[in-house]
């Protein structure tokens, strides 16, 4: 006769207990119970984190976050409890480029070669553009991204896809931070980016230009990856009824979650902010 798995795992820890297997049954019930009990609080905790980082966060994150809260739980702990209470990352979407290489305009040399590293602040920044879907029509979208501490410095947004929304997030860059030259300014070959009034305002900031290699998706990764980021955690979830509505959303998440609070593997689960600031503090 076939003897199931489990029933025979439960008639033989029976025998080893010395019990019957009511009683045993009882007990294992009694251990899931206390069990979840002492978890409670954690669960608790780690909801709350999730919630924090709007859902974003998995296994690895959390247990980053609860250690920076002081709570030290082991990775498979903590993949156990999300599993349970059914608390998970969301999955990434995929997207397409926007941007075409210019045709009358000589590209600049790429410097840079798929070497995302910088060792100061204002090294090497790397710029894209992308879109975002509303009632109204697309908003389109440059951003500005420090590598050494992956923050974004610099932003635009527009109606239309021109050279204006990239000049627009070099002047936003610009604005907030100090550039004394020796820097490398990286992007696609797109025709925004070889504009004249783009060249411009690199030359007079005495700031080098570097353009992918044509037709390499890898030689600008690090800003498409924060864009991938940025429509995973946030634009997928929303319903845009405007433009504006949709430039609201996306500043709140650049300067006040992504920046600010978002915890970065490449950072060693720090925030850019903090990434920087300790920078700062280690030059005094």
């Amino acid at each position: 006769m076939y003897v199931h798995r489990t029933e025979f795992r439960t008639e033989t820890m029976s025998r080893v207990l010395e019990v019957s297997r009511s009683g045993y049954y009882h007990w294992r019930s009694h251990q899931s119970s206390f069990s979840s009990q002492k978890n409670a609080p954690l669960v608790t905790t780690i909801r709350e984190i999730h919630r924090d980082s709007k859902g974003t966060y998995g296994v690895r994150r959390v247990t980053a976050q609860l250690r920076r809260q002081g709570i030290l739980c082991n990775r498979k702990r903590v993949a156990k409890i999300m599993q349970d209470n059914q608390i998970q990352a969301k999955t990434k979407r995929r997207f397409k480029r926007t941007t075409h290489a210019s045709t009358t305009r000589k590209a600049s040399e790429n410097l840079v070669q798929q070497n995302f590293v910088a060792e100061r602040i204002n090294q090497l920044w790397t710029s894209d553009m992308t879109y975002i879907g509303t009632r109204e029509g697309w908003l389109y979208l440059a951003v500005i991204l420090d590598v050494f501490g992956r923050r974004i410095v610099g932003y635009g947004m527009s109606r239309r896809l021109t050279a204006e929304l990239v000049t627009t997030a070099l002047q936003s860059a610009l604005t907030q931070r100090t550039v004394n030259g020796g820097m490398i300014f990286h992007s696609d070959r797109g025709s925004q980016y070889a504009s004249a009034d783009v060249r411009e305002i690199l030359t007079n900031n005495n700031i080098t230009q570097s353009m992918s290699s044509s037709g390499n998706c890898y030689d600008n990764a690090i800003t498409e990856t924060f864009f991938h980021t940025l429509k995973t955690e946030m634009v997928h979830r929303e319903r845009f009824d405007t433009r504006d509505e949709a430039r609201r959303k996306i500043f709140e998440y650049i300067e006040v979650f992504y920046n600010r609070q978002r915890l970065h593997s490449s950072l060693g689960y720090r925030t850019p902010v903090e990434a920087e600031q300790d920078f700062l503090n280690q030059q005094q």
